[in-house]
């Protein structure tokens, strides 16, 4: 006989012990014969019920009886996304048998255990999966495996189904799976279940009103959310408000401090996320108490699952936190974008679940348009680093051959064993290592396992775990990101003495994270506690987790401005408030990187010394001796580098040896010099323009010796000269004249000297030089020089007239000419006389010619 009484935060009501709960008026229960068939005849089903069907509650039990469970010989397990709902749909089924948890109805989550032998419904977060097929790929005692809500296609969810799926297919082919969803692409699921049968099933909602309140240009969320919250109060009912993230939620928590309903009725403001303390999310799901409102700030813990109970009205925000793995940094960091249509209407579906409601959203209808349709898979956007470790623990080096409904993305793979294979995880094949396999046994991110079980070898078993305690969850310490300070030391010694107070510590976190570490050390099999001296060697066991995040201070000419920025190993740039008192230490390991920069912020590191680097990585440390010009002593140098990556760990220099390697770079210098660094003279450029100049006139005589052409033949004319060279000086010595004379032959000296002669002949006075660097050949001498010149000069035979300057007393350009006697007796005479007024002293004779 059924025995109601009233049921705690969860809702629901009780029955005795000795009997099933009765048939309840939820729209999931005319489903429940299709379900039985289909899973006693393939084994799999999947089921589309819309919100306020009753699925997460109602179909475990409907199904426990069923002889594919093989009697009670075979448990049900369920599978949700978060904790909160999976304590939530636990108690609610516990209190449907008239039980408390634990007994039909049990969960296991991370950090939390309610089961007994007699438990036939057990309700697990997706991790606890994960592990359990990893322990025993059999799943020894389970008869059917339920997904529920997985349209939300979280990693760990998608590679449980993979794996459940890998065993039905080879070893359990008894096995049943049942995915369930409110909004799922249900051909492509029943499709990777060997087209399993989809069933459908109408919710329970009441209509909803739809009402679009979009934020105005530049305004931010948590205003526009307060406005629209204040607002909600005058419809009827308690509100849900859904906003991204713990930060958003708080803001919006201060600013509706003291709010009222329109009536004067009291208003409770309850928060709920899932860093929060259980009493406090039992709290924000509880019914309001008589003649109380209650507001609920919640992220999207509450768009499925949960029910909250009494609400009327949802104001949605409109937006979501999501992981995003960004290739360019390697990491995956956490995003607010929009959220899918599917989640809008999921959202708005917690307004109806008892009596009409109103659902606000603060985007427009033409903007919601735009919106993706659903929201996509994590497999596609995040680290997928731990995914390969758990296949490698199950014995898979390729993705492709587990039955994932969305294959992983190349190129995160690709990062991911990369990392794996820096962890010391994987070998060249993919398998994985004695190292690797104990990292698998752990529930942390490999990052965080490698720390633990190469740490605790090294005797630094306690100090691992408390890091790896305070780097997987939500940071301890609190505050605007600028103003919290980034050393790693500061929350270990938190965690080390329960005395030590910081201004910005959250204790509830603090104590969240000292219990963690105690669960680590016990899963790790680590003795003794952490002591305040540990903090000192944080940055050692942090680089186990890190080897790719040590960092070295950027070098600076102004010390001040290196302040606070730094070279990763891999190459990118980080950097901290100069202010931080870590922005003086040399070398960093950094945990916490904002990636959305180009010099990525650093948020959480630890100062280490360069020894221990060197000690921890000394099979990745490479000593190269390169050859570099030295812009400084404008030279060339041999430089001995010891470097972790693009991290230079020290150097040496020295003069290069005279070998080959030392000529290729004296060569590359030549050229990007473009023969600067020679010693040209300007008898040499002298000669050059000659021997060029009788090219331009005869290039099937002489050949081409421009500076192009010399760049072009560099190795055929410079390296005979370069047999004992080892720098600038050594170039400098080597005699450009010969060169050219080389290139030409010296038997030819008489042709040049006849036909581009240096120095030409004049009536008055000594020879004057040919300048051949134009297109023309040029010739500068006094006007006086030349008087009795009766033929203009040439060269080349007299193939070619040499462009005459003439040059008054003070060497002064009077006239430019290629006919001199046309010159004597055309426009000397008005030159002449401008030459008498100017020097009278001098004769200016009126036929110079004669």
């Amino acid at each position: 006989m059924l025995t109601p009484r009233a049921f705690g935060p969860y809702g629901g009501s009780q029955v005795t012990s000795d009997a099933r709960p009765a048939p309840t008026d939820l729209p999931i229960e005319a489903c429940i014969d299709d379900l039985r068939a289909a899973l006693g005849n393939s084994g799999a089903a999947v089921l589309q019920a819309e919100p306020g069907a009753g699925k997460t509650t109602v179909v475990p039990i409907r199904l426990m009886d069923e002889a594919f469970l093989d009697g009670e010989n075979h448990q049900i397990l369920m599978l949700e996304p978060r904790r909160l709902a999976a304590r939530a749909a636990a108690h609610r089924m516990a209190a449907m048998f008239g039980e408390s948890v634990g007994k039909t109805v049990g969960y296991v989550t991370r950090d939390d255990r309610r089961t007994s032998a007699a438990t036939r419904i057990e309700v697990v977060t997706e991790g606890i999966l994960t592990r359990r097929l990893q322990n025993d790929p059999e799943l020894s005692g389970v008869g059917l495996v339920i997904f529920d809500e997985f349209h939300e296609r979280s990693l760990q969810a998608d590679l449980g189904l993979a794996l459940t799926l890998d065993v039905r297919r080879s070893i359990r082919p008894d096995l049943a799976v049942l995915v369930m969803s409110a909004t799922l692409d249900t051909e492509a699921v029943a499709g990777i279940l060997d087209d399993a049968p989809v069933i459908e099933s109408p919710g329970r909602t009441f209509p909803i009103d739809i009402r679009w309140r979009p934020r105005a240009a530049r305004q931010w969320l948590e205003p526009a959310m307060n406005d629209a919250i204040r607002l909600a109060l005058g419809e009827p009912g308690d509100v849900l408000a859904f906003l991204p993230g713990a930060a958003a939620i708080n803001r919006t928590a201060k600013l509706l401090g003291g709010v009222a309903s329109p009536d004067g009725q009291p208003v409770d403001v309850r928060r709920l996320f899932g860093a929060l303390a259980a009493a406090e999310q039992d709290a924000a799901i509880s019914p309001s108490p008589s003649g109380r409102r209650r507001v609920v700030l919640s992220t999207g813990i509450a768009e499925t699952s949960l029910t909250v109970a009494g609400v009327r009205t949802v104001v949605d925000g409109g937006q979501v936190r999501e992981p995003r793995f960004d290739p360019r940094t390697g990491m995956t960091r956490l995003v607010t974008v929009p959220n899918s249509r599917a989640s809008a209407d999921q959202r708005a579906g917690r307004a109806g679940r008892t009596a009409p409601g109103v659902a606000i959203r603060l985007w427009s209808k033409i903007e919601h348009g735009a919106r993706p349709p659903f929201t996509g898979p994590e497999i596609s956007r995040v680290d997928l680093t731990g995914l390969l470790l758990e296949l490698g623990s199950w014995g898979v080096t390729d993705p492709e051959s587990i039955p994932f409904l969305d294959q992983p993305p190349s190129p995160a793979i690709a990062e991911g064993r990369e990392l794996l294979r820096l962890l010391g995880a994987i070998d060249a094949q993919h398998r994985l290592t004695v190292q690797g396999h104990a990292m698998a046994r752990l529930p942390l991110h490999p990052r965080l396992a490698r720390m633990v079980v190469t740490g605790s070898e090294m005797g630094l078993g306690p100090l691992a775990c408390a890091i790896a305690a305070l780097i997987e969850d939500r940071d301890i310490l609190r505050g605007r990101p600028d103003e919290v300070p980034v050393d790693l030391a500061v929350r270990l010694d938190l965690l080390a003495d329960h005395r030590r107070h910081h201004p910005s510590a959250h204790g509830p976190a603090v104590k969240q994270a000292r219990d963690r570490a105690r669960d680590l050390q016990r899963r790790a099999g680590v003795k003794g506690d952490l002591d305040l001296s540990a903090s000192g060697l944080a940055g050692a066991a942090l680089s186990l987790a890190y080897p790719d995040r040590i960092a070295q201070q950027r070098a600076s000419s102004n010390r001040e401005t290196a302040t606070g920025r730094y070279r990763l190993r891999t190459g990118g740039g980080a950097q901290l408030s100069p202010s931080d008192p870590l922005a003086q230490q040399p070398m960093l390991v950094v945990a916490d990187l904002d990636g959305k920069r180009n010099d990525a912020r650093i948020r959480l590191a630890a100062s280490v010394d360069q020894a221990d680097i060197e000690v921890a990585f000394s099979d990745d440390i490479t000593n190269s001796a390169i050859l570099v010009w030295d812009e400084e002593r404008d030279d060339l140098v041999a430089r001995v580098e010891h470097a972790l990556g693009s991290i230079q760990l020290s150097k040496v220099e020295r003069r290069p040896d005279p070998d080959e390697r030392t000529h290729r770079a004296l060569l590359r210098r030549v050229a990007e010099t473009r023969l600067d660094v020679l010693r040209w003279t300007k008898k040499t450029r002298a000669l050059q323009d000659r021997l060029r100049f009788l090219h331009d006139a005869a290039p099937n005589d002489w050949p081409d010796i421009s500076d192009q052409a010399l760049l072009g033949s560099l190795e055929e004319w410079l390296l005979p000269f370069l047999d004992r060279a080892t720098g600038r000086k050594d170039l400098e010595r080597i005699d450009l004249s010969t060169v050219l004379w080389n290139q030409i032959g010296y038997h030819r000296a008489a042709d040049v000297e006849r036909l581009a002669p240096e120095f030409l002949d004049v009536p008055n006075g000594r020879p004057r030089p040919v300048d051949y660097s134009g297109e023309r050949p040029v010739m500068r001498a006094r006007v006086q020089q030349m008087f009795g010149t009766t033929v203009h000069p040439t060269v080349c035979d007299g193939t070619t007239l040499v462009v005459v300057e003439l040059l008054s007393p003070a060497d002064r350009p009077i006239q430019i000419t290629s006919d001199l006697p046309g010159f004597w007796d055309g426009s000397w005479s008005d030159v002449r006389k401008d030459l008498a007024g100017r020097y009278p002293k001098h004769k200016w004779p009126l036929h110079p010619n004669e």
